[in-house]
């Protein structure tokens, strides 16, 4: 017998592409899947991949693992205080930077430019490939094919944070054109383009934990200074940098009001010279900012919608205004003092230049160097366009470590 469902959800919440029988009544069906993503080597490839400072190259800062475990805890215990069932909304956090590529957003833009003419490479149409399809766990008896995870809809569903295919002039979609049958079943019975409140909660958690953690990575290194914020000339490039990188989340009167509020905090750390106390002190402040950040925004939804429990497309989060705008800010100290470092240009041009000379080296070698797990889908493949896209699939697949020695065996 299954265990009972959360309230809230039912059989076609937790239906699964191929059906599976189940193997014991103690965990839940999303509870399987957590398990699943956990267990994944997607998960593990995360370890080596950019966050925002190249993966590897100090201990303190985060790689895209730890940013993915601290936002799956971030998001489990605010779904958890919503009425989510927790096991979704984390496995929603645990997977939602499954298909990020080597060298983060910058090597994510250098496959796109190369893949426009297949459809394009978006990280997170790349993790729903990741979760229903290049992960080895199910396969489907009547095709012989990989189902990926075989993740339960609700699951999928929350992980899905751009519920739309490629649209002309638009950057982020959530599924290529070859994967919208999986795309399609995970989506029934939801309203068009509008995703479910694990899927908002889990965002949120991202933006939250992105925020607050790459500023203590910025001052944990010191590639930013607590001393900028002293500046108003350092506090207006970080309104500017807010405003031109998040829009939509502030005006710049109010952006500036934000940071105001953040600075004077009794929390806010005042000093940081890698001293125990001023360790503590950081990490002080991490911890209140981000109960400060996720509190206001469950308040604020229970008090749009009533107590809960609140699930799937009962209700939408409600994030005031005014802590998008200190979130807001607080993203642009990586953008502005981390991303913008001098020398970054010069960095980024050898990532997207290591990425392009093995995407080529891939084409011209006819699938020979592929992995295994890879190989038949090229040597299967109709024509060179789907060719192409499972030599994407390999290079997304790899590390900021892993390329080099690719590249390096590979290019001459």
């Amino acid at each position: 017998m299954s265990p009972a469902l959360s309230d809230g959800y039912d059989e076609h919440d937790t239906a699964r592409i191929v059906e599976e029988p189940v193997k014991e009544s103690v965990r839940s069906a999303f509870a399987r899947d957590r398990a699943r993503v956990l267990h994944s080597a997607a998960l593990r490839r995360l370890a080596a991949k950019t966050q925002v400072m190249v993966a590897g190259e100090a201990d303190f800062p985060r790689t895209r693992l730890t940013h993915t475990l601290e936002v799956a805890q971030i998001a489990r215990e605010l779904g958890a205080a919503l009425g989510c069932d927790a096991d979704v909304v984390e496995v929603a956090g645990l997977a939602h930077d499954l298909g990020h590529p080597p060298y983060g957003h910058n090597g994510e833009e250098e496959l796109d430019r190369i893949a426009d003419r297949i459809g394009g490479f978006e990280g997170n149409a790349q993790s729903l490939r990741v979760l229903a399809r290049l992960e080895a766990k199910v396969v489907d008896p009547a095709t012989g094919g990989s189902v990926g995870l075989n993740l339960s809809r609700a699951s999928l569903d929350a992980a899905c944070k751009y519920p739309w295919a490629r649209k002309p002039g638009l950057r982020k979609f959530g599924a290529y054109a070859d994967d919208l049958p999986v795309f399609d079943w995970l989506r029934a019975g939801a309203p068009a383009e509008r995703t479910c409140i694990e899927e908002q909660v889990m965002d949120w958690s991202d933006d939250v934990a992105y925020s607050v953690h790459d500023f203590e990575d910025a001052i944990h290194s010191g590639i930013a200074s607590l001393d900028v914020f002293a500046s108003r000339e350092e506090r207006r490039a970080l309104v500017e940098t807010a405003h031109r990188r998040f829009p939509g989340e502030g005006e710049p009167a109010a952006l500036e009001e934000a940071l105001d509020r953040l600075v004077a905090l009794d929390y806010w750390p005042r000093r940081f010279d890698g001293s125990m106390s001023d360790l503590v002190a950081l990490k002080h402040f991490t911890s209140y900012l981000i109960g400060r950040f996720c509190s206001t925004a469950q308040v604020a939804t229970q008090v749009a919608h009533g107590p809960g429990p609140l699930t799937r497309y009962s209700a939408d989060l409600v994030v005031p205004e005014e802590v998008r705008a200190e979130v807001s800010v607080m993203k642009a100290v990586a953008v502005l003092y981390v991303m913008n470092r001098p020398g970054a240009d010069e960095e980024y041009a050898r990532q997207r230049a290591t990425i392009a000379e093995l995407v080529n080296a891939l084409v011209l070698d006819g699938g020979r160097s592929l992995e295994p797990w890879l190989r038949p889908s090229y040597e299967q493949a109709p024509d060179d366009a789907d060719r192409l896209r499972v030599v994407i699939d390999q290079v997304a697949s790899l590390t900021d470590v892993s390329i080099v020695a690719w590249h390096r065996r590979l290019v001459r």
